[in-house]
C-alpha cells in the first residue's frame, strides 16, 4: 500500500498541476463561459475518461513507445493538434448563432462534448510521457505491486481533475452568464474559443518530447 504521507503529497501536487493553466482547464474554461455548467462538467468527464487510457498506458510501460519512438509521438501529435484546428474551425463557423440552452444541454450535445473531451485527450502524447514520468515519483517499490500502484494514483489524480476542472467550468460560468445573454458577446466568445483552440493545436504541434 501507499504511505499516507506519500499520497497526501500526491494529492496536494495534483491539486497545482490541475490549476495550472494548460490545454484541457483553458478548453474547460471556454466550454463554460460559451455554453453552459453542464458542458463544462462533461467536457471535464470526457477529458478525464482519456486520463484512463494514459494511467493504463503508464502502467503496462506502453507510454515508453511515445518517449523513445520520435515517429510514434509525432503521429499522435500532429493528428491530435488536427483534431484541435478541427474544433476551432466548428466554433469559428458558428460563431454567429444565437446561444441556445435547451440545445446545449441536450443529450446528443452533450455527448459529443463528453466524445470531443476524450478525443482531445487522448490524442496528446505529451499526457502519456507526463504520467510515466509522473506517477513513478510516488511509487514505493517495497509497498506491493508497482503497475497497481500507479493505477491507484491515476485514478486519485482523476478524482482531482473532475474536481478542479468542474469548478473552473462552473466558475467560468457563473462570471460570463449576464454578459452571453448579449448576443453580441455570444458571438465574439465563439471567436475567443476558435482562437484559444488555434492556440492549441499549434502549441501541440509545435511541442517536443
Amino acid at each position: 500500500m501507499i504511505e499516507t504521507t506519500q499520497l497526501l503529497l500526491f494529492i496536494g501536487a495534483s491539486f497545482l498541476l490541475c490549476l495550472a493553466p494548460g490545454p484541457d482547464n483553458i478548453y474547460v474554461l471556454t466550454q463554460g463561459m460559451t455554453k453552459s455548467k453542464k458542458a463544462a462538467i462533461v467536457t471535464t468527464l470526457g477529458l478525464c475518461s482519456g486520463l484512463i487510457i494514459h494511467t493504463s498506458a503508464a502502467a503496462l510501460g506502453i507510454s515508453v513507445i511515445f518517449q523513445t519512438s520520435e515517429l510514434a509521438f509525432n503521429i499522435v501529435k500532429y493528428i491530435g493538434a488536427a483534431y484541435l484546428l478541427y474544433i476551432a474551425y466548428q466554433a469559428f463557423k458558428y460563431r454567429n448563432e444565437p446561444l441556445d440552452l435547451t440545445v446545449q444541454n441536450s443529450s446528443s450535445e452533450l455527448k459529443k462534448l463528453f466524445v470531443k473531451g476524450f478525443i482531445m485527450n487522448i490524442l496528446n502524447p505529451k499526457v502519456s510521457i507526463f504520467f510515466l514520468a509522473f506517477l513513478p515519483q510516488f511509487v514505493n517499490t517495497q509497498a506491493g505491486s508497482v503497475p497497481m500502484q500507479m493505477i491507484i494514483l491515476g485514478i486519485i489524480f482523476m478524482i482531482m481533475t473532475v474536481i478542479v476542472f468542474s469548478s473552473i467550468g462552473v466558475a467560468a460560468n457563473m462570471l460570463s452568464s449576464k454578459l452571453l445573454q448579449k448576443p453580441s458577446i455570444v458571438k465574439y466568445m465563439n471567436i475567443l474559443t476558435s482562437f484559444v483552440l488555434v492556440g492549441l493545436g499549434l502549441k501541440l504541434a509545435l511541442s517536443q518530447r
